[in-house]
């Protein structure tokens, strides 16, 4: 009785986690409200500069990166202003739509961008700055404005040119040296960079970057087998190592080579670990609530896998109901915490809820 009982109570909520959520206006002001409030907060913030002389000491996060200095860090504030020309983009009509394009308005004036891409020259020891998670993040964004054809959004998108310009050269140089794939679990993260340098590829029809890019995701990824996914996720994870990987390669081999490739590289009990719902102890801790990004990135993962599976393989209606129980857990989360969440959170669940 008391088992018949509790499936008839569970059962609302299994029905309630396979329906997946949608990005309606209503949600997209609320997100968009994250980004328009911190583009232009300087403080507190992160600047990963390294201090060369005592001349740098004085200077600020806007002195030295007059676009993207809000949102606590670099990185940060670029994603942020991708979601921003994505929502822009996608839904003009929104209560938000004329303060969003103020701000990328101001962001993307020319002088700023230029001021931009010269850090990369001007100072010594900015060759690793945001590489490559922050470079990645750039390249969407330049993608964005590339498949945009708006009169504003060509204007940003030429000015953003000289910035995309340099880190596409600092990363065509780098990769041919990169030895070793990073594997954490946080920003380095060799293949969420990857796959997203593979979209810009492709969507800027630069052909020798891409086979650059799918010859190195090979030489890393395609022998793997077995991943150790039951060891997820370390305890400041945003992203699934495992699921990474799995979502560039659906980008880099056909389906059948995929199908034959992701067999292999899951088992029955890495399987069952990455499905589970990351515990998130403490939202108000900067580093914990890496946690609920996590959510969102396996949901885009999931969902991207899936897309790319035949229909009679069983991860493929598995990972999209699983996806979605992921989304309808991060997002409640995303609005009960601080800056913390905040300034990068509602980007990674547009992209999760849009891709």
């Amino acid at each position: 009785m008391r088992k018949y009982f509790f499936a008839i109570v569970a059962l609302p909520s299994i029905l309630f986690a396979q329906e997946a959520p949608k990005l309606t206006d209503e949600m997209a002001v609320k997100l968009a409200e994250k980004p328009l409030h911190c583009i232009s907060q300087e403080y507190p913030n992160k600047t990963a500069h390294i201090i060369n002389n005592e001349s740098e000491v004085a200077l600020s996060p806007k002195d030295l990166h007059p676009s993207f200095y809000g949102c606590f860090d670099w990185h940060s504030s670029v994603h942020g202003h991708w979601m921003l020309v994505r929502l822009l983009k996608t839904k003009p009509n929104l209560s938000v739509a004329k303060n969003i394009e103020e701000i990328l308005d101001h962001s993307f004036k020319k002088e700023h961008l230029q001021t931009e891409a010269d850090y990369f020259t001007k100072y010594q020891l900015t060759g690793t700055f945001e590489r490559t998670y922050g470079w990645a993040w750039l390249l969407k964004l330049d993608e964005e404005l590339t498949a945009w054809n708006h009169p504003k959004a060509k204007i940003w998108h030429q000015n953003l040119k000289p910035l995309t310009n340099k880190i596409l050269a600092s990363w065509k140089t780098y990769l041919p040296k990169q030895t070793y794939p990073n594997r954490t679990g946080v920003h380095p993260n060799t293949a969420f960079a990857m796959a997203f340098a593979i979209d810009w590829a492709r969507a800027n029809k630069d052909s020798e970057f891409e086979k650059q890019l799918t010859e190195k995701a090979k030489y890393f990824y395609l022998k793997d087998e077995k991943t150790p996914a039951y060891l997820e996720p370390d305890g400041s994870d945003f992203f699934s190592p495992s699921l990474e990987i799995a979502d560039l390669m659906r980008r880099v081999l056909p389906q059948k080579d995929f199908v034959q490739w992701i067999n292999k590289f899951y088992d029955k009990r890495s399987l069952e670990n990455i499905k589970k719902i990351p515990v998130v102890s403490d939202l108000n801790d900067y580093q914990t609530v890496h946690l609920v990004g996590l959510s969102f990135s396996k949901a885009w993962c999931m969902k991207g896998i899936a897309k790319s599976l035949p229909q009679n393989h069983p991860l493929k209606q598995d990972f999209i109901k699983t996806a979605n129980t992921f989304l309808h857990n991060g997002l409640p989360l995303l609005f009960r915490g601080n800056y913390g969440g905040d300034h990068w959170l509602a980007s990674f669940a547009v992209y999760a809820l849009e891709d």
